[in-house]
């Protein structure tokens, strides 16, 4: 998976960004609309008794034909320090008025409607009305009446949080039932994913379709005809390498026996170095067909073939111990087995089982110089365990994760092989449900392969058993 794969959302984040954007956006428009509703609602009742005082302060002043600012500031007592006036002549001399109001401007006069308008006076904001209306003798006068906006917006915070409040929790709630719905929705693909993660590596069977939506349905079956047409790959490639390695194997034996034949005639020094040549490279192509073999012989969709038996561990690993020996005599390696007092009880195949002790046990005499120490020893803590121990020189820690790879070897070892059979190691490890484990030897020098086996009633011999 690449660095830009894991930059793409989730089925569960698109649906969300897809949900909950139209949400937000409706919130965003509601509050600018319903702010803007609500201050107009907010204005008109509170413009509509202003125009109401202006009109009332022109007719009480064309009643009494004169008054001052005191007299007809009592009409409005409740607005007392709010409510500013102006009164002005045809001629535009001031007549009376509370407050010191902006001068009216010559379109005032002209007017024949009342103007409302936003105005600030030190720093406080007013709402302005100019009304022309009848006065003494017939003439007109012009009326300014102003007053703080802050009670209206007041009026307007407590509109618009009566609008924008509830459409936030109904948002809210919205928001936690599409949670909650995306959560219940997208469980039967978690379960199917945490399935397919919990498979192993092997585990080529079909996928269920019970447990997807119907929507993924024609996913898994397309999903479901890959594996096959994937598992028929696989089976073409193992009958392959297998064919061709038993087809091989008969033409690379002739051919070292021949080898051998020539090898013992009359000969000269360079024709005896080249047949000498000849026989390790026929016995290398030899053992290579070999591990090709016992690598079919182990791969998943052989291992369906061979039922898994219970078995004694410790009698295979002593009888692969004991064909093992002379050729740990024949480098000069002390070759020991060591068995707790039990009948180690593992179930599986006895031939993949000494395949793998087979590699171990002569992966460990390749590496192990002349002189050193290669000990098997089996055991067990609940379920049975095998060791193979060596005194060589050590897998490095860097190397030790590519080491079960095929056909990888460790750079700079100079020791022949093709790589192989740690990876028939770990093929019948994967197929008996063990674990494995590198690590370096007890004495801190050399390789330690530790394979652990599930529980299947490891028991000890008692001193009368066989």
């Amino acid at each position: 998976m690449t660095a830009e794969d894991d930059d793409l959302p989730s089925l569960r984040q698109r649906l969300i960004n897809w949900l909950f954007t139209p949400l937000y956006l409706w919130l965003l428009f509601s509050t600018v609309t319903g702010y803007l509703a609500a201050v107009n609602l907010s204005n008109k009742p509170y413009d509509l008794v202003l125009q109401e005082r202006a009109k009332l302060l022109a007719s009480r002043y064309s009643q009494i034909r004169s008054a001052d600012e005191a007299d007809l500031a009592r009409l409005f007592p409740e607005a007392e320090g709010e409510f500013l006036f102006a009164l002005y002549d045809s001629h535009g001399q001031r007549l009376a008025g509370n407050g010191h109001l902006p001068s009216p401007r010559p379109a005032d006069f002209r007017a024949t409607a009342s103007t409302l308008r936003d105005t600030q006076i030190a720093q406080h904001k007013l709402r302005l009305l100019t009304l022309r209306a009848p006065g003494p003798d017939g003439d007109l006068l012009l009326v300014q009446a102003a007053e703080s906006v802050q009670a209206r917006l007041a009026l307007g915070r407590s509109i618009l949080g009566n609008i924008v409040i509830p459409q936030f929790i109904f948002i809210l709630i919205a928001g936690v039932a599409v949670w909650i719905g995306l959560k219940k929705g997208l469980a039967p693909l978690e379960r199917l994913r945490r399935q397919v993660a919990n498979r192993s590596r092997d585990d080529l069977s079909p996928l269920e379709e019970a447990l997807a939506p119907l929507e993924a349905r024609p996913l898994i079956r397309e999903v479901n005809a890959l594996i096959e047409r994937l598992k028929g790959l696989m089976e073409s490639q193992r009958r392959f390498i297998a064919d061709a390695a038993h087809q091989l194997r008969t033409p690379f034996a002739g051919l070292r026996a021949q080898a051998e034949l020539a090898r013992r005639e009359e000969a000269s020094a360079p024709v005896k170095a080249a047949l000498e040549r000849i026989c390790a490279g026929t016995q290398r192509c030899s053992r290579l067909v070999t591990q090709l073999l016992t690598l079919a012989r182990n791969e998943p969709e052989a291992r369906l073939q061979a039922p898994l038996v219970l078995l004694d561990l410790g009698r295979i690993a002593e009888e692969a111990a004991s064909h093992w020996a002379p050729e740990a005599l024949r480098h000069d390696i002390d070759l020991g087995l060591e068995e707790e007092g039990g009948q180690l009880r593992v179930k599986g195949d006895e031939a993949s089982l000494r395949d793998l002790i087979d590699n171990l046990i002569d992966n460990a005499i390749h590496y192990t110089p002349a002189g050193g120490h290669v000990t098997v020893r089996v055991g067990h803590d609940g379920g049975a365990w095998l060791k193979v121990e060596d005194d060589g020189p050590g897998i490095p820690p860097e190397q030790r994760g590519r080491v079960f790879e095929r056909f990888h070897r460790i750079p700079g070892s100079g020791q022949p092989g093709s790589g192989l059979g740690l990876a028939i190691v770990r093929e019948v490890v994967a197929r008996h449900g063990a674990d494995l484990e590198l690590s370096d030897a007890s004495a801190g020098q050399g390789a330690l392969f530790t394979v652990r086996f599930p529980h299947h009633g490891s028991r000890r011999r008692t001193a009368g058993s066989a």
